[in-house]
């Protein structure tokens, strides 16, 4: 079957084969990958490079996240698939440590990377979901087995975001919580559908001492 999202559609900051620590980021509905690379400007740590893969048509899967899971298909899968190809070079032909590898996504790329990370658990330097959520209809997320070993996951969210229920943030930070992250969830009052500083600081925190 062919896939919806091309693997090597992507592009980077940096250079992959010098960098000390690495980022994947994943870009929302509607976005691109030169949007959401364009936040790299504020990542403080100097010695990280950046990859961003482009969904076809600006868009991961067609449906809200909490749709079933066969409505999203077969993009769900082929997006999760890139995020796997990505990890898979960088740490096959580009050596770097699972520790060293960071991920973070916005709105839909949030979901799809916090996905991601549920379903292929290890210990990564650090993942960031704003504005997202495990991924799956209401009241029906699966258990997810494995480990995060103490990964530090971030979850920041508006608490009256229209995408994005504040329910489903807190459901998975349990979720996360379960599977032996250090979390930490934040909804941010009265917000809109945006990246803040508050945010920021805290992925820099992580970079830059591995907690919060």
């Amino acid at each position: 079957m062919q896939q919806p999202h091309e693997p090597t559609n992507y592009i980077v900051s940096g250079d992959l084969s010098t960098a000390e620590k690495v980022m994947v980021m994943i870009h929302g509905r509607g976005a691109s990958a030169e949007s959401i690379l364009s936040l790299s400007e504020h990542i403080e740590d100097k010695t990280m490079a950046f990859v961003a893969p482009q969904a076809t048509q600006n868009t991961w899967y067609p449906y809200s996240f909490m749709a079933p899971i066969a409505d999203n298909e077969p993009f769900l899968s082929s997006a999760l698939r890139v995020i796997g190809s990505i990890i898979e070079d960088l740490t096959g032909r580009y050596h770097f440590p699972t520790d060293k590898i960071y991920l973070l996504g916005f709105s839909q790329g949030a979901c799809l990377t916090l996905e991601y990370v549920a379903r292929n658990p290890m210990r990564f330097g650090g993942v960031f979901g704003l504005s997202g959520g495990l991924i799956g209809p209401e009241n029906s997320l699966p258990d997810y087995p494995g480990s995060l070993e103490q990964t530090p996951v971030f979850l920041g969210c508006s608490d009256i975001d229209f995408h994005i229920p504040k329910e489903r943030v807190l459901e998975s930070e349990q979720v996360f919580r379960g599977m032996k992250a250090n979390v930490l969830a934040k909804l941010y009052k009265n917000l809109l559908h945006t990246i803040n500083d508050d945010e920021l600081n805290s992925v820099n925190s992580v970079i830059s001492k591995g907690s919060f």
